[in-house]
């Protein structure tokens, strides 16, 4: 993609609109959890102003489900806080992975890009960050990733909702292979060193492991899994090429 930097405004709308079409592949994957969310929520006893608002405020879909369940289930207010805190860990993890290129951004523009942050948004922006042309509007990037994600994201919520009862035990239609298969496809040009695969594989089949956990610490305890297998395999990487080095 050609930046023309001798028009910033230009530039700023090339990135825009790129992060935007680069986005696009990504969005299937939302609109069968979207619909469905909304279908849930119109049958858990949330009105659809408030299960609206959750979608716009909140904007993780994983959260989302697991409260419209324990709300559906008379849970503590606590309890849910804690429970979607728990699954939302990992923003930080991507966070971190971010900021060396967005440190530079003033508040108001780190703000909105830290709310918009999904893992789709993530997997096209860091792409676009790490390669080397000079741009300074890739952040324009991101803001276009983040603004395609959100307005798919509520548009499906809103029709599950409209749509409400009409949609027969939703759940049942297997669309929810497709957030896994999304993921999959996001994942897979990460995996570049054997290190990385090795993160990945124990992250995997910890999450296998411990799914049983309450409050979905089982994601957690993969996340960290993950990150001890990775940084050792890294550290073994290291040594032997340190030992061949030295021969």
């Amino acid at each position: 993609m050609s930046i023309d930097s001798a028009n910033p405004r230009t530039s700023q709308r090339q990135e825009l609109f790129a992060g935007a079409r680069d986005t696009m592949p990504l969005l299937l994957g939302a609109f069968p959890f979207g619909l469905i969310y909304g279908a849930l929520a119109a049958s858990s006893g949330l009105s659809s102003t408030a299960a609206m608002l959750m979608a716009i405020c909140v904007f993780a879909g994983s959260s989302q489900f697991i409260a419209i369940g324990l709300v559906a289930a008379h849970t503590p207010v606590a309890i849910i806080v804690f429970t979607t805190l728990i699954v939302n860990l990992r923003h930080m993890l991507y966070s971190a992975t971010l900021l060396p290129y967005l440190r530079h951004l003033p508040q108001k523009w780190r703000i909105p890009l830290a709310f918009w942050l999904t893992d789709e948004t993530f997997a096209v922006t860091i792409h676009r960050f790490q390669r080397d042309d000079g741009s300074p509007y890739k952040h324009w990037y991101q803001l276009g990733s983040s603004l395609a994600m959100y307005v798919n994201w509520q548009f499906w919520c809103l029709l599950g909702l409209v749509l409400g009862n009409r949609i027969p035990d939703a759940q049942a239609w297997g669309l929810d292979v497709a957030m896994p298969v999304t993921f999959i496809g996001m994942l897979i040009p990460f995996v570049k060193s054997k290190p990385i695969a090795v993160c990945v594989l124990t992250a995997g089949a910890t999450s296998l492991l411990t799914w049983h956990l309450p409050y979905k610490l089982g994601l957690l305890v993969a996340t960290f899994a993950g990150i001890v297998a990775g940084l050792l395999a890294q550290r073994v990487s290291n040594r032997l090429t340190k030992s061949c080095d030295s021969r």
